[in-house]
């Protein structure tokens, strides 16, 4: 799968009115961090093999910092839509409950928002709050099983020194919701900052050659948070 961004170009017609807010297209540079509330179905299989107790198994993500990539568009002083994109997010996959540190794998993923935004109208016009609401595709891809993983699935007599053992994460899409401000500290440039809470889940496959072995669902649920720089156009 592509591991980079679409590169996205946006043409600004130049002339700005008195309220900087008011531009047209806008984009925002910073630091984004996702922070997974995840939760997961349990290793049946794992379990079974393992004599561990039922549904004492799953899996979990960790949090990760990337870098933010938002453009704006305004449609009045009230209405606009973002696109909120960053550089790929790469997390490490680990187990909880009854195999709680054990490493499952790695995997990275690129999580494109669009969001319908509405701008409140503020006596000081410097400060402008907003929230949003929109749709969240997620592609997950460079998914990756842990040697101790791997190691695990030998001592259990479920694969042999010669199997291949490798993840596969399905691709998400879910709601968005949003809220966050700007601050405009000159006509053209200020500061950007927003909070998402994104609806994100994906089946995981444990594949020996090929065949799944385990199947595991994970929602992973992201609170998203930016803070960064905001140039007007």
């Amino acid at each position: 799968m592509k591991s980079s961004l679409i590169h996205l170009s946006f043409i600004a017609a130049l002339g700005f009115t008195a309220t900087p807010a008011l531009a047209d297209f806008s984009v925002n540079v910073g630091a984004i961090g996702a922070m997974p509330s995840d939760s997961s179905s349990s290793l049946n299989v794992v379990e079974g093999v393992a004599g561990l107790p039922t549904n004492s198994t799953g899996v979990g993500v960790n949090n990760n910092t990337q870098l933010g990539l938002t453009f704006d568009y305004r449609l009045s002083s009230n209405w606009g839509v973002q696109l909120v994109a960053a550089t790929p997010f790469s997390h490490d996959i680990s187990g909880t409950g009854a195999i709680d540190g054990l490493k499952v794998g790695k995997t990275k993923h690129l999580p494109p928002t669009l969001l319908a935004q509405y701008h409140f109208d503020m006596a000081n016009s410097k400060f402008q709050p907003f929230i949003g609401l929109g749709l969240n595709y997620t592609t997950f891809f460079d998914t990756k099983a842990d040697t101790e993983l791997v190691g695990t699935l030998g001592a259990l007599g479920v694969t042999t020194a010669s199997d291949e053992v490798s993840i596969k994460l399905t691709d998400s899409w879910g709601l968005a919701a949003q809220a966050g401000f700007n601050y405009h500290m000159t006509e053209t440039m200020g500061v950007h900052f927003m909070v998402s809470k994104i609806q994100l889940d994906t089946n995981a496959s444990v594949r020996v050659n090929g065949n799944t072995v385990e199947r595991v669902h994970v929602d992973i649920d992201p609170l998203v948070v930016m803070l960064g720089l905001r140039w007007s156009f």
